[in-house]
This record gives structure tokens, C-alpha cells and sequence, in this order.
């Protein structure tokens, strides 16, 4: 191999990839995708999403860092395995996708006012309060996510559903005082604060 070809070769492997490779869950699959675009024909929501699954993989092999890290693409994926299911090499995109969404949110870079960014936001702060979900704050909280406006219209629409729930012993008023905890919520924060200090630790060199 000439000092030329091996240049570009360097250059490429410590592009975006191996970024992605060092700090996105299951990562160091996206070289093995062949472009057959099985997975966009498979998703659900194929057609809304900005860039399919194959063409995210594309541009990160092409270095198009921003472009990814920016995307909405990767807030679109409902989890439902088909992509997986269907892949003929057995890529774990959905976990890909959920990676890159969580490493854009780690480095500040995910899209602004994303419907389900905020979602996963509003589940995460529910569930690490006290290390169980409190569904009634969780479902006030994704209610008026928008602002009090539209989480009244959005009460009053639900509030047939919400009655029916209550009747059924599905839904608990006390639950809004606190709820079920796990019995370690300080052993719960340690172990969140660590995992937030190793994260830090290894995505520094690529901030900015």
C-alpha cells in the first residue's frame, strides 16, 4: 500500500467512525452496513424520518459529523425491532439509534424542541427521582410539556380515559404526593453520578 492510500486509510478510521465506534452503543457495526436499505423499507416511520437508517450510516462513514449528531432521524425510532428483524447482515440498528440520540444529547447537539427528546427527558427525571416511574406526575408532565394551554385541551381530551382509569383502580391520586420508591435512592444517586462522571471522562476529547 502506497504512503498515500495509507493516509487516507488513517484518515478515515479516526474520523466520525471511530468516534461513533468509542462513545455509541453498538457503534463499531455501523461498518458493516451494505447499503441495502432493508431497514428504511422496514421502519414504520420510514418515510418521515430526515435521513433513513442506511444514509445515517452513510454520512457517518463520510465524516458528516454535525449532519448526524444534529439530525432528527435518530429521535424518530419507536423500538420496533423490524429494522433488526429483517437486516440480512443482523445490524442492532435500533440500538445504534438510540445510541447516536443519546450521544447528540450528551454533547449538546440534538435537534431543538424534538417531541420525543423531551419525552425521554421528562422519563428519565421522573424515573431517577425516586427509581420507579410515578405514572400520574409522568402523564401531568407530558400533558403540559407544551405549556398550560395545550395541557388543558389535552386533559379535557384524556379526561374520559383518566375517569375509566380512576374507577378501575388503574390510577392512584395519592400517587401525585410520592408514590412508590426504591428502598436505596442515595445508593441509586451514587451510581448515576459515577456513570455521569465516566461518560464525561469519555467524550471529552470530542467536544467542541
Amino acid at each position: 500500500m502506497s504512503d498515500m492510500n495509507q493516509a487516507m486509510v488513517e484518515k478515515y478510521r479516526s474520523s466520525f467512525l471511530k468516534e461513533v465506534e468509542a462513545n455509541v452503543e453498538e457503534g463499531h457495526w455501523v461498518k458493516m452496513c451494505m447499503q441495502c436499505g432493508v431497514c428504511s423499507g422496514s421502519c414504520p416511520l420510514g418515510p418521515h424520518w430526515e435521513h433513513p437508517p442506511q444514509e445515517i450510516f452513510m454520512m457517518i462513514r463520510a465524516g458528516k459529523r454535525e449532519d448526524v449528531l444534529s439530525s432528527s432521524s435518530m429521535w424518530m425510532c419507536t423500538s420496533c425491532y423490524n429494522c433488526i428483524a429483517r437486516c440480512p447482515r443482523g445490524l442492532p440498528i435500533t440500538h445504534i439509534m438510540h445510541g447516536l440520540a443519546t450521544y447528540a444529547k450528551r454533547l449538546g447537539l440534538q435537534p431543538k424542541n424534538q417531541p420525543t427528546a423531551k419525552f425521554s427527558q421528562l422519563f428519565w427525571n421522573n424515573l431517577t427521582k425516586t427509581g420507579r416511574v410515578n405514572e400520574l406526575k409522568l402523564g401531568l408532565a407530558l400533558y403540559f410539556m407544551n405549556g398550560i394551554g395545550p395541557g388543558i385541551k389535552t386533559a379535557l381530551k384524556m379526561q374520559d380515559v383518566g375517569l375509566g382509569m380512576l374507577k378501575t383502580g388503574r390510577l392512584n391520586p395519592l400517587e401525585i404526593l410520592g408514590g412508590h420508591s426504591i428502598k436505596d435512592k442515595s445508593g441509586l444517586q451514587k451510581m448515576l453520578k459515577k456513570a455521569f462522571e465516566i461518560e464525561e471522562a469519555q467524550i471529552k476529547d470530542y467536544k467542541g
